[in-house]
């Protein structure tokens, strides 16, 4: 499924995957939340319970989104958190990747000061 993610002047087109999380939070679509930073990623809480499933990962690439179960949060990785190490983008705990960004996610250090982000499905 196509998505497109706005926050302040930034939207960037990503796609989530087949994943039975991914799926979960397409059916929540459209999301506005307050979000958080920890690094370069962006979290917020979303209204989707899961567990961890078989694409949670310990480390993720850059433009990777992720479902965290301990935090019912959905999260945009764009760069190094606090507990990455060189080369390594490494969230608090395991993730779900439930998609990907299309584009220059680096665009979004732009807008970590902005209020609330939106989530909503694409044609």
């Amino acid at each position: 499924m196509n998505i497109r993610i706005v926050i302040g002047n930034v939207a960037l087109n990503a796609e989530l995957n087949e994943t039975p999380t991914a799926k979960k939070v397409a059916d929540a679509l459209p999301l506005n939340a307050p979000f958080s930073t920890w690094g370069d990623e962006i979290y917020f809480a979303i209204p989707v319970e899961g567990d961890l499933d078989e694409s949670a990962r310990e480390e993720v690439e850059m433009g990777d989104l992720g479902y965290w179960p301990t935090g019912k949060a959905f999260c945009i990785f764009f760069g190094p958190t606090p507990m990455s190490t060189p080369g390594k983008i490494i969230p608090a705990s395991a993730v779900n990747i439930i998609g990907k960004v299309r584009g220059d996610v680096s665009r979004l250090k732009k807008v970590m000061d902005e209020g609330s982000v939106t989530v909503e499905a694409r044609a």
